[in-house]
């Protein structure tokens, strides 16, 4: 049974405005889909043109919040999970505090004076997503919040960790001293690829944080992007898989890499050896978008993952979080949970 604070996670907390729209719309603000990027000027009008859409949903978002969230609802467990990042002092943020309280997640909010709650646009044609993010106030996290006794007190209790690579934009020195504290502990620290411009801009401290990891997720367009920027010249998704499992490693544990691509199986690679496991199908008349499809897969993964279960138990949670999210819109999810 998990125990209460377990799990921790730190990332960027944002609000999801979240539109259905069109291919002219994607052209006009220069966006791809299934891609996810920080927001330029360009992409500033963009944010008051999807609010203004009828069909617009604000939603609590941001990658590992999501995750965090949805394996709290598989928990089922009070504050079996923590949370922490940077937040605006304004309607967004209330409303961001508000909804983590809701979904039973013990969070421990940075609140910066100046900035406000970062957003991140969700662009919706056909079910597939494009993501802009405009980070605002969750790129003013700084590492003295995490240094706080009440906030460290988290860091302590936990004995697995979560941290999506998009944290690696705002604040390394808190993620490598969250590392060190999990490697001197025995503590279970995993993250993710999370986009292909973490992979390609920001590569210095993704290296520097690898050799920490005990669980790295990503997509099979993350991986290849991986692959191409250390001049791996494969394309094979197992074969990037199996190395990053083998990248160097502080500790005593060997790494696994999770590899989710979309309908195709999901790639696991653990000590020199792939497995591969099926997805729940969906027809496509059901599917409403993938937004925090790949979010939902790692949480409903980590709620198996502390409760010490086999890998085989992690994924399937996983492929039932993603498919009980990407029939939903955006990261949300009936009450309780259905999975055994």
């Amino acid at each position: 049974m998990a125990s209460e604070g377990i799990l921790l996670g730190m990332g960027n907390p944002l609000l999801d405005i979240s539109a259905v729209v069109d291919h002219d719309f994607l052209k006009k603000y220069d966006l791809q889909l299934n891609n996810a990027i920080l927001a330029e000027d360009k992409h500033l009008p963009m944010y008051d043109e999807l609010a203004s859409n009828p069909n617009v949903e604000y939603i609590a978002g941001g990658a590992t919040q999501n995750s965090i969230r949805v394996a709290q609802w598989m928990l089922q467990v009070p504050d079996g999970t923590s949370y922490m990042g940077s937040i605006g002092k304004d309607k967004y943020g209330e409303e961001m505090k508000k909804n983590s309280k809701l979904a039973g997640v013990n969070v421990h909010y940075y609140e910066d004076e100046s900035a406000p709650t970062g957003t991140c646009g969700v662009c919706v044609v056909g079910g597939e997503r494009s993501l802009i993010a405009n980070l605002a106030a969750a790129n003013c996290y700084k590492v003295e919040h995490l240094k706080r006794p009440e906030n460290w007190a988290l860091v302590e209790k936990a004995k697995y960790f979560y941290i999506a690579g998009f944290f690696l934009t705002v604040s390394p020195e808190s993620i490598q001293l969250v590392a060190e504290h999990a490697a001197a502990n025995n503590k279970v620290f995993s993250m993710n690829l999370s986009a292909p411009f973490i992979c390609e801009l920001f590569k210095d401290v993704q290296e520097k944080a690898l050799p920490y990891m005990d669980y790295v997720f990503g997509n099979e367009t993350e991986a290849r992007t991986f692959s191409k920027v250390h001049g791996w010249e494969t394309d094979d998704v197992e074969q990037i898989a199996l190395k990053i499992s083998e990248w160097p490693k502080v500790g005593g544990r060997k790494r696994i890499t999770v590899i989710t691509q979309g309908a195709d199986p999901v790639v696991v690679a653990e000590d020199g050896k792939v497995k591969k496991f099926p997805v729940i199908l969906l027809p496509k008349e059901k599917l409403v978008d993938t937004n925090g499809a790949g979010d939902a897969f790692v949480g409903g993964f980590l709620s198996q993952l502390v409760q010490e279960k086999p890998i085989e138990d992690c994924v399937k949670a996983g492929c039932y979080a993603a498919n009980v999210i990407i029939q939903r819109s955006g990261c949300t999810y009936p009450e309780k949970p259905d999975f055994n």
